[in-house]
């Protein structure tokens, strides 16, 4: 059996414990490093790039399913998580495996065993098929994370004007600047408030609180102006959205 390089990145001290502990079962898995936050964890995983990550969700700085959204590559992804049933039914089918705290021994060998598996067999999902961060309280999205150059900005969606489709890509529009994400327009579609943001066209998104005004422009298409003088193109089924949402 060849070795497989791990990582761990998990923020409650116990956890951690309990996973060195059942690895040590492992002698095939060398463990690379232990990381406690967000930030700290994608840099060493992009750097050092394990075959597997046991990954928590509730981590601090950025969450670990908006970590998966950074990588470079494609590892093996073992998810340790507190979380109930209902959130974990939203991505088991794409990662590797999840281990529900408190887990036992002979659970978190049955995933290691599953894990290694896939990665001798190069089985392992793509993280662009893993299941996006379903962020807060309320079920929308509060925050997108990106990466710009090495660093990783954290934006909240109050602070976004506008998103624009390109492709495979969105454009995403803020006081401070553009920043490019990996993500189809569709995604914030479903996932962002609809009371703060509204589809006027099947390339763009808008924060409603930052139109200013609506113009005609030809015979059933208009333009939106915004706050910031940028204007963006509306179409039919976006103007009627509009209506609804601006009631006039």
């Amino acid at each position: 059996m060849k070795e497989i390089s791990a990582m761990i990145v998990e923020d409650e001290q116990l956890a951690g414990e309990l996973l060195r502990h059942y690895l040590k079962g492992f002698p095939e898995i060398r463990l690379m490093g232990e990381y406690a936050d967000g930030f700290t964890g994608i840099r060493a995983i992009n750097e050092k790039k394990p075959d597997l990550i046991f990954l928590d969700i509730r981590i601090p700085k950025i969450n670990g399913l908006e970590m998966l959204e950074l990588l470079d590559y494609e590892p093996a992804i073992i998810f340790t998580t507190a979380y109930n049933e209902y959130a974990i039914r939203a991505f088991e089918m794409n990662a590797v495996d999840y281990l529900l705290k408190p887990f036992s021994k002979e659970r978190f060998k049955q995933a290691v065993d599953r894990a290694s598996f896939r990665i001798e067999n190069g089985e392992t999902k793509s993280v662009s098929e893993l299941k996006p961060a379903v962020e807060l309280d309320d079920g929308y999205l509060k925050r997108v994370v990106v990466k710009e150059r090495n660093n990783i900005k954290i934006i909240p969606t109050r602070q976004i004007t506008y998103f624009e489709s390109q492709d495979d890509y969105v454009m995403i529009y803020t006081e401070e600047g553009r920043f490019l994400k990996s993500r189809r327009l569709k995604y914030y579609e479903e996932n962002l408030d609809p009371l703060n943001f509204v589809r006027v066209h099947r390339s763009y998104i808008v924060r409603i609180d930052q139109i200013s005004r609506l113009e005609r422009y030809e015979k059933e298409s208009y333009k939106l102006f915004l706050i910031n003088k940028e204007v963006v193109p509306v179409s039919k089924s976006g103007y009627k959205k509009l209506k609804g949402v601006l009631r006039f």
